[in-house]
C-alpha cells in the first residue's frame, strides 16, 4: 500500500538517522530502523480508520447518554442511529486483520474523546448527514460516502484534528498525502487491504535493498561525486543532499528495472521537499552529470522495466 515515493522517503530518513550514529552499525540495525519507519505508517493508517469508525459509532453513545437523562425530551429519545448500523462500518470492524491491528496498537489509548464528540456534532449538523439518515434504504455508495465524508470533510480540514495527529504521529507530514489516497481507496474496497502488511514483498525488497546498497556502496558513490563538486566543499554540503545523491547513484548502478529519468526526477522532488531551497537544482545538476558519465562509460545497465511495480 505504501507508495514508491514514500518508500524512498523512509529509506532517506533511515539513512539520515544512521548517519548521526557515532558507533559502528550493528548487524541488522539499519533494516530494523527502516521497519520501524514503515510500521509508523501502518499505525497511522490504523488510527485513521479507528477514528472514522468511532465518529460513526458515537451516535450510539449520544443516544444512550441522552436517553439516560433524568427527564429526557422527545428529541433525546429519538436520536437517529442509522449510521451505527452502516454496513461498510461493520464490515471494517469485523475484519480479523483490523481487529488484530487494534489489539496490537490500542488506538483507543490516544483517541481524544472531546475531539471525537466535536467531530460527531459537526457530522450530525451537516446536510450530508441529514440526507443520509433521511433515506430509508441502504446502498453501498451511500454507506461509503458518509464514512468518506467524515474523513475528507470533517477530519482533514480540522486544525485540531491535524494537531492531534501530529502530536502522536511524527510521520504525519510525510504520509499525509498518501494517507488521503489510502483511506479513500480502502473505503472503496476494504477487503483488498491487509492491515498486517503495508508494503508488498516486492516493495519491501526494494526498500531493504536500496537502504543496504546505499550504505554498502557509499565509497563508490563518493568517488563518483567528489570530482563533480569542483569548488564545493564536500564537508559543507547538506548531509541530506549527500544521502539523496548516494541513493540516486545506487539506483543508477544497482537497480536495473528503474529508469534513470525516474530516479533523477524522484530525488529532485525529495530534495525540494526535504532539504534546502537550492537543493533541487543542485541534485538535478549532480545526478544528471553523473548519469551522463556512467552512460558514456557503459556502466548503466537497465532491463525492461515495463512490468515493474516499483
Amino acid at each position: 500500500m505504501i507508495s514508491r515515493r514514500n518508500i524512498r522517503v523512509k529509506v532517506m530518513q533511515s539513512l539520515y538517522t544512521l548517519d548521526s550514529f557515532s558507533s559502528e552499525l550493528k548487524p541488522g540495525q539499519a533494516v530494523s530502523l527502516l521497519k520501524k519507519q514503515i510500521d509508523q505508517t501502518r499505525q497511522l493508517f490504523v488510527y485513521l480508520v479507528y477514528f472514522i469508525s468511532e465518529v460513526a459509532r458515537y451516535a450510539e453513545k449520544d443516544a444512550l447518554k441522552k436517553a439516560s437523562k433524568h427527564l429526557p425530551t422527545q428529541n433525546d429519545l429519538n436520536i437517529n442511529t442509522k449510521i451505527v448500523g452502516n454496513e461498510l462500518l461493520w464490515k471494517i470492524l469485523e475484519e480479523p486483520g483490523y481487529k488484530a491491528a487494534v489489539a496490537e496498537f490500542k488506538p483507543q489509548h490516544i483517541a481524544d474523546e472531546e475531539l471525537l464528540r466535536k467531530t460527531y456534532l459537526a457530522l450530525i449538523a451537516s446536510e450530508e448527514y441529514q440526507e443520509y439518515i433521511g433515506l430509508q434504504s441502504r446502498d453501498k455508495k451511500g454507506e461509503k460516502d458518509i464514512l468518506e465524508f467524515i474523513f475528507t470533510n470533517l477530519m482533514l480540514p480540522n486544525e485540531n484534528f491535524i494537531s492531534h495527529v501530529e502530536e502522536h504521529f511524527i510521520n504525519w507530514d510525510d504520509d499525509a498525502e498518501m494517507m488521503n489516497i489510502l483511506i479513500q481507496n480502502f473505503l472503496q474496497k476494504p477487503s483488498t487491504y491487509d492491515f498486517n502488511e503495508m508494503v508488498s514483498k516486492e516493495k519491501w525488497d526494494f526498500a531493504k535493498n536500496l537502504l543496504e546498497t546505499t550504505i554498502d556502496k557509499k565509497e563508490v558513490s563518493m568517488e563518483l561525486l567528489k570530482p563533480k563538486l569542483k569548488n564545493w566543499d564536500a564537508e559543507r554540503i547538506a548531509a541530506l543532499d549527500l544521502i539523496i545523491i548516494q541513493m540516486g547513484i545506487s539506483e543508477f548502478l544497482f537497480f536495473e528495472t528503474i529508469p534513470t529519468k525516474v530516479t533523477i526526477n524522484e530525488y529532485i522532488d525529495l530534495a525540494k521537499d526535504y532539504s534546502t531551497p537550492q537543493s533541487g537544482q543542485f541534485i538535478n545538476g549532480i545526478l544528471d552529470n553523473i548519469h551522463k558519465e556512467l552512460t558514456i562509460e557503459g556502466k548503466i545497465h537497465k532491463k525492461n522495466f515495463r512490468n515493474s511495480t516499483l
